[in-house]
């Protein structure tokens, strides 16, 4: 059976020799090539040739070697193996066993918010077990040590990225979760599970961050179910747009568009500030499904807007503090980047993400640099080679200290829609800084 998700992957993408058509078997393997081999004169020598895509596209090679099925992520912009139609056809039980407990999860979830239920969070999701070092009993100053974490790492997270500092706050997650083990006052149950909601999501969003994607799914759940026995509708909210946020980034729009619609549920009871995160997200993933719900993301983002513009901070728990104005701007810009590359709609993302980079409190940093990666993206596809090549120089600074895979993958996408400029020595210049600063990152 013919690779049809690869081939369209490949049609998708202007040819840069020939306006109007779609990139060729040979203008592909280029791209590859360039991304498998950054010295040009060893590209001469690679097996990754046309017949080769060729056998791809035909389909009678199902599962390429991990370097290949890497740099054709790379050079066609998809998330996934399966966006590009590989699979391992010795995996293929394992990979229907992962689908449906994808599906089983989502459920769950379903359950869980449509239902109101308040049972004890599982910790086995967290792969831990009995804790010797426990309090007698559950005090304010247990909840306290919860929420000081949870701020701790949530700050470092922003401005450094998720990959280094992650494995110390899943270890910090997994000793304080223990506390759930303990006898709680009845007066301070639901804070501490808040509490844990709240810290569970940012180790969670952590790891999602660094793609260790299993386990931050596992923490999300339990992050809900905690967030669920707290009855907390504002943390719930929350936790549903982060989840909405990953499966969007891992191909599974559709999966982004169910979480964040569970997310809406009961939107009454959730601030102005929430409700346009939430819909922010949902323009995000409508525009993911393509050019036929363009118009559906549009509407969206204008339902964002007019929410935000009833924002009140003073009415938003203090997590939501990461939501501000350039947050707004640039989260409703990613919506609006798919639109504008996939359709000819006219869109504000440039000026939302300008908005967005300068005015990021420096916090923020991995927010900023991924705002003006695209911002340098879309700048560079709309065909202003030099100013692109100067606001991408200025997200390689903004990416200097951050590791973040998400950040990393940006910039590889910079790299390659600069590809159709590399005559001009200024993109020259910029395609060799990404090359050494993901490589750096690694």
């Amino acid at each position: 059976m013919k690779n049809q998700l690869l081939r369209a992957a490949r049609e998708r993408l202007p040819s840069p020799q020939r306006p109007g058509e779609p990139m060729s078997r040979s203008e592909v393997v280029a791209l590859v090539n360039e991304v498998l081999y950054p010295d040009p004169q060893l590209r001469s020598r690679s097996a990754f040739n046309a017949n080769y895509l060729g056998k791809l596209e035909e389909g009678l090679i199902r599962w390429p070697k991990p370097e290949y099925r890497a740099a054709l992520r790379t050079a066609l912009n998809a998330r996934t193996d399966q966006e590009l139609g590989f699979y391992n056809p010795r995996a293929v039980k394992s990979a229907t066993v992962d689908n449906v407990d994808r599906r089983g999860m989502l459920g769950t979830i379903g359950v869980l918010v449509g239902a109101g239920v308040a049972s004890a969070p599982t910790l086995a999701m967290l792969d831990t077990g009995p804790s010797h070092e426990l309090p007698r009993r559950i005090g304010h100053e247990h909840i306290n040590a919860v929420i000081e974490a949870a701020d701790i790492f949530e700050h470092w997270d922003n401005s450094h990225g998720g990959a280094l500092a992650r494995e110390i706050a899943d270890d910090k997650l997994r000793r304080l979760a223990q506390l759930l083990r303990r006898p709680c006052p009845p007066k301070l149950r639901g804070d501490l599970h808040t509490a844990m909601a709240q810290l569970a999501g940012v180790v969670a969003f952590m790891l999602f961050d660094a793609y260790d994607h299993d386990a931050a799914r596992r923490r999300f759940t339990f992050a809900l179910q905690c967030a669920e026995v707290g009855e907390n509708w504002h943390q719930r909210a929350l936790l549903l747009s982060y989840m909405a946020r990953q499966a969007i980034w891992c191909g599974q729009p559709d999966d982004g568009l169910t979480y964040v619609e569970m997310g809406l549920v009961r939107a009454e009871r959730l601030t102005a500030t929430e409700r346009a995160m939430l819909n922010t997200v949902r323009a995000r993933a409508l525009a993911k499904l393509g050019p036929a719900r363009a118009q559906e993301a549009l509407a969206a983002v204008g339902t964002a807007d007019a929410a935000f513009a009833r924002s009140q901070p003073a009415d938003d728990p203090p997590w939501m503090r990461f939501y501000d104005d350039a947050q707004h701007h640039g989260d409703t810009a990613h919506a609006l980047y798919d639109v504008a590359i996939h359709t000819t709609l006219a869109t504000e993302a440039v000026s939302r993400f300008q908005y967005s980079v300068e005015h990021h409190q420096p916090e923020f940093a991995r927010s900023r640099a991924i705002s003006r990666t695209k911002l340098a993206s879309l700048t560079m596809i709309q065909g202003d080679p030099l100013e692109a090549a100067h606001i991408g120089q200025l997200a390689l600074a903004d990416a200097g200290p951050i590791r973040s895979r998400r950040t990393a993958d940006d910039l590889r996408e910079l790299h390659r829609v600069a590809g159709s400029h590399a005559s001009v020595p200024e993109v020259s210049s910029l395609r060799a800084a990404i090359d050494a600063t993901v490589r750096a990152a690694a």
